[in-house]
């Protein structure tokens, strides 16, 4: 069997679109069928070559998806043949079954235990999850990475209580799952930082009470403005090593935090006043919002099936897989929430 796949050849090009022959399932293994694919910024990283060398090009790519199962190898028992089911980076429970390897033409073509910008894949069952419960297929791509991520951040990293002030900085689809879990939380200051204008609009469709444009002058100073002793707590979802140090002097003194969800180029150093925790702040690092698959992402889909948020909105119009690369340069220029490919468009 063959299927379609938006792979990554060389960096700094554009994806090619391929048919690739899918290996047999070995144990601990499933064959799923994508309905729809998230694209999250390590993608862009990836692509661009900012995560530093990469061993292993030819290489297919993605990492949060929703599709049907088709079949199981040896010894899954998680989910069955039929089922719907999320893909996603994290390790839940079942197989940890390692890696595929596809056939391009006789060249050989990597993959982790989950890849998602094709039609089919062949997933570790430790990456797979039902689906929730009246949960669109669209939505639910988000619980592969974005929400849990920066719904986690805020819900089992930070722990935010109702009344806090939280910043937010970078307001794409990580930064989107922040706020919305900051306003299901209680927070009652909420603060989307970020240069886009398009997402700092979205920034307010999805619970922030402010914004801020980095543009516009210092943006700690805008913070203060808003809360003169600092924000309780604040996400980091930028990326960007100067802005991990912004997120942890924004916190106020005495008890403020900042946790660090985006991916840093390959390299990259944070430099901050040591000074800052005598004053009892501190900078937190975590390995996708502290997120359990099994335990969290029944309730997360509950928050994003509550009706609160269009949480639809989010996501970009729906890219071919064909167009892989130009949802990849949306999501780098700042101007889509969450891109999303379609499998079903031709």
């Amino acid at each position: 069997m063959k299927t379609e796949a938006a792979i990554l050849v060389e960096l700094n090009k554009p994806l090619e679109v391929v048919s690739l022959g899918l290996p047999a399932l070995r144990a601990g293994q499933a064959l799923v069928e994508i309905a729809y694919s998230g694209v999250c910024g390590t993608q862009v990283n990836e692509w661009l070559g900012k995560k530093g060398e990469d061993k292993w090009l030819p290489h297919c790519m993605g990492h949060e998806a929703t599709g049907s199962v088709l079949e199981v190898g040896p010894g899954v028992t998680k989910v069955k043949a039929s089922d719907k089911v999320v893909l996603s980076w994290l390790k839940g429970s079942g197989a940890e079954a390692g890696g595929a390897v596809y056939d391009w033409e006789g060249r050989r073509v990597n993959a982790g235990g989950v890849t998602t910008f094709q039609r089919h894949a062949v997933v570790s069952e430790n990456r797979l999850s039902r689906l929730p419960e009246g949960l669109p297929m669209d939505v639910a791509t988000m619980l592969g990475c974005a929400a849990p991520t920066g719904m986690g951040a805020v819900i089992n990293v930070l722990r935010v209580r109702p009344g806090d002030a939280i910043a937010v900085f970078g307001t794409g689809g990580v930064g989107l799952n922040s706020l919305m879990a900051a306003a299901f939380s209680g927070a009652t200051t909420i603060i989307g930082i970020d240069p886009s204008p398009f997402r700092r609009t979205l920034a307010k469709m999805y619970g922030a009470t402010h914004v801020v444009d980095p543009a516009a002058g210092d943006p700690l100073e805008q913070i203060r403005a808003i809360v003169p002793q600092g924000v309780d707590v604040a996400v980091e979802a930028s990326g960007l090593a100067e802005v991990m140090a912004a997120a942890m002097q924004a916190t106020r003194a005495q008890g403020g935090r900042a946790v660090v969800v985006g991916n840093a180029r390959a390299g990259a150093t944070v430099s901050v006043d040591a000074a800052i925790f005598n004053q009892g702040k501190s900078l937190l690092g975590t390995w996708g919002g502290d997120s359990e698959p099994d335990r969290d992402f029944p309730r997360f889909g509950r928050l994003l099936g509550a009706g609160r948020f269009p949480v639809r909105d989010l996501l970009s119009k729906p890219y071919k897989l064909s167009e892989a690369t130009d949802a990849l340069q949306a999501l780098a220029d700042g101007v889509t929430g969450r891109p999303l490919l379609d499998m079903s468009l031709a």
